[in-house]
């Protein structure tokens, strides 16, 4: 394809984030000083302090319009909207704008998919759920997140529950775990709500917590890939009544003496559950922080371990401090996070020190996931993806204008996902999302017909492409806030009008391959 040299051209001329650390500070960077906004920039700034570490300047508010829509609703923000915030004087309006993501439909939508990866919500091999369980599980994520569901009751929920996998949404929990024995149901539920990596504990430790999942019950109805999950008392019953140990031992060495007639798994749920509890709150105060900020205060967020200790004690101890006084409230803690000066720091750290990072001295520039980033190729374009699974039966087809973000199912891909890093959903593990890049990433999309044909078909980049009296900057500009979030600079609209006269690239040649540079520019693919 021919689009590789013009590109080149227009990215070393400025599209983008240009050559520079002075440039890319300038595009990326607001006027003066991070301010403290509360608790959270008074533990991180006096540990950057005593470390001898300035924090980055504050973001402009066009960097913190894209980077609060890509981690709060996995979407880009339109043009209008980018103006509109642009053009606001209200100096209260990034708070504004974050309590308004926070309300809106597509928080629920994004989150249930970062929920889906962790709960290895999978129709397919090796997970089996099953399409119709895949569904019934993934609307119960997505309406407990619209509802702001308490983050205590949504586990307590998932460790209790017992009937259809089909209708009791929450036993799919038990179902979609890689360990059906009761060691292995132990390991799924350290990994998943105590950040906790099982396998590496002492074989004792492990059978201790396992105590608590002796009794779960599986069992098949006339229904076709039908389970029930539920409480054998009478499994319980008879141990009990041959003498059998009915002692279990919590993973913080305090013991409990099961009964025959109480559900040990409720037991379980209560220890977990408590505010006191070193592995609960800490441990989604911890994700949610990781999710936003690009890193764990434990890093990484699902290996809680004596010698993996937090960067920042203290803020950690704020942070689940705030979620149990909130009655487990996860909105609030997003809400406190991303109105804090750290978050709303730059991603152009103001020091080398490799220690910057692991104290959240600047935002970390990371690649957009690839269900987000396909979306926003989507978006720009006003184009759709197809998806589609032929097995297992029922078989299930996905409406072309939906969202993939809002895919179910983590069997139902794509060449384009898989290439991106989209988690297969096996492990529940954080580290199965790669987003790293690729040479193969980087030719798809350069000279890939899959980008070529969203761009060539599409409709919505024909009118932003409009010309008037041979003045390309209109243009241009309405395609740096489609695609970028940002008005361009000056010296940018230069480019691109000394561009366009070329004898090859002008008119609505040179805004197709402005639209190429600025969709394989790094201020597109990554966040920052």
């Amino acid at each position: 394809m021919r689009r590789t040299t013009a590109m080149a051209v227009l990215l070393a001329a400025g599209a983008g984030w240009g050559q520079t650390r002075e440039k890319a500070a300038a595009l990326l960077a607001g006027a003066g000083e991070p301010t403290p906004q509360g608790a959270i920039d008074e533990a991180v700034f006096a540990q950057l302090k005593a470390l001898g570490l300035q924090p980055a300047r504050r973001c402009s508010d066009a960097v913190f319009l894209r980077r609060a829509y890509l981690d709060v609703i996995g979407t880009l923000p339109t043009a209008a909207e980018v103006t509109q915030f642009l053009d606001d004087i209200d100096p209260d309006k990034r708070r504004v704008l974050i309590d308004r993501l926070l309300d809106r439909e597509e928080f629920a939508v994004y989150w249930a998919m970062k929920w889906g990866d962790l709960l290895r919500v999978k129709a397919e091999f090796p997970i089996n759920l099953w399409p119709n369980a895949v569904q019934a599980y993934h609307l119960y994520l997505w309406a407990g997140l619209q509802q702001n569901k308490p983050y205590d009751r949504f586990v307590r929920e998932q460790l209790t529950a017992s009937g259809s996998n089909f209708r009791v949404p929450p036993v799919n929990f038990y179902r979609s775990s890689p360990g059906k024995d009761p060691e292995g149901l132990a390991k799924t539920v350290a990994l998943t709500f105590m950040g906790a990596r099982a396998d590496q504990w002492p074989r004792q430790r492990l059978a201790g917590m396992a105590t608590f999942f002796r009794y779960v019950g599986r069992k098949r109805t006339a229904e076709w890939k039908e389970e029930v999950i539920f409480f054998d008392s009478i499994a319980a019953a008879r141990d009990a009544a041959k003498g059998a140990s009915m002692a279990a031992t919590f993973p913080d060495g305090t013991t409990s003496t099961l009964r025959p007639d109480v559900d040990p798994r409720g037991v379980f749920a209560d220890w977990l559950v408590a505010p006191e509890n070193p592995w609960f709150a800490p441990v989604i105060a911890n994700r949610v922080w990781s999710w936003l900020m690009g890193r764990g205060i434990v890093h990484e967020p699902d290996d809680f371990r004596p010698d993996n200790p937090p960067s920042n004690p203290e803020l950690l101890a704020l942070l689940a401090r705030e979620l149990v006084d909130s009655g487990y409230d996860l909105k609030h803690l997003y809400r406190l996070i991303l109105n804090s000066a750290t978050y709303q720091l730059s991603s152009v750290p103001r020091s080398c020190d490799p220690r910057a990072a692991e104290h959240f001295a600047a935002y970390p520039i990371r690649r957009l996931d690839a269900e987000v980033l396909i979306d926003a190729l989507c978006q720009i374009t006003g184009t759709t993806e197809s998806y589609s699974s032929r097995i297992p039966e029922p078989f299930t087809w996905i409406p072309e204008d939906s969202r993939t973000i809002a895919l179910a199912d983590g069997s139902i891909t794509s060449p384009f996902l898989e290439m991106f890093g989209r988690p297969p959903r096996d492990t529940g593990l954080e580290s199965e999302r790669s987003n790293a890049a690729s040479a193969a990433q980087r030719l798809h999309l350069l000279n890939s017909s899959h980008v070529l044909q969203k761009i060539n078909r599409s409709g919505r980049l024909r009118s932003l492409m409009r010309i008037k009296d041979g003045d390309l900057r209109p243009a241009a500009t309405r395609l740096y806030l489609t695609i970028l979030s940002r008005r361009p600079t000056d010296e940018e609209l230069a480019t691109v009008q000394a561009y366009s006269e070329g004898e090859e690239t002008q008119g609505q040649k040179a805004l197709i391959d402005l639209t190429w540079a600025l969709i394989n520019s790094s201020e597109f693919l990554y966040r920052h």
